[in-house]
């Protein structure tokens, strides 16, 4: 199943591999907390810095 959403905790908690896209881009991917907690792409870091989560 495909998700689409920008509810960070949601996304964390029901996804099995979250995929993070830039300008139409798939720019990082991977497991949840590898993404969340060590996030290689700076815009990706930037992001989950001013999300709510």
């Amino acid at each position: 199943m495909l998700l689409v959403t920008h509810e960070m905790r949601f996304g964390f908690e029901v996804s099995d591999k979250i995929v993070f896209m830039n300008q139409g881009r798939i720019e990082e991917q991977g497991p949840p907390k590898e993404l969340f907690e060590r996030p290689q792409s700076p815009r990706l870091a930037e992001f989950l810095k001013n999300a709510r989560f």
